[in-house]
């Protein structure tokens, strides 16, 4: 029912930005708590970031903080993610994913809708 579609990703030299977007077709973002999750080749889906409903608490992976920053435009239905200082260890296909509840390390089988994965390659 609802629908997440990324967009943003691509090839990045260490040291560089990228912004992802993630814009929910049904619903509203104010409805459901957002966040971004990640994988690589061979490895679990893990957690990046996430915002509640409201936008006003933000988490983050240790590993991210202080380089990556999730915000949501709730008018526009888009949650935003951030990314500077991009190292070679953040190479992943990003997800967005939306749910229910708010957790400041959420696990992946929190959310019932996810996004179908957007590639973020960074070189060295």
């Amino acid at each position: 029912q609802v629908q997440l579609e990324e967009s943003g990703g691509g090839l990045v030299q260490a040291g560089g930005s990228l912004r992802l977007s993630c814009v929910v077709s049904a619903g509203t973002s104010s409805t459901y708590g957002m966040a971004w999750f990640r994988q690589a080749p061979g490895k679990e889906r893990v957690f990046v970031a996430a915002v509640n409903g409201n936008g006003r608490m933000t988490a983050y992976t240790p590993s991210v903080k202080g380089r990556f920053t999730i915000s949501r435009d709730v008018a526009r239905n888009t949650t935003y993610l951030q990314m500077n200082n991009l190292q070679p260890e953040d190479t992943a296909v990003y997800y967005c994913a939306a749910g229910h509840t708010y957790s400041s390390y959420p696990s992946p089988s929190m959310f019932g809708s996810w996004g179908q994965g957007i590639q973020v390659t960074v070189s060295s």
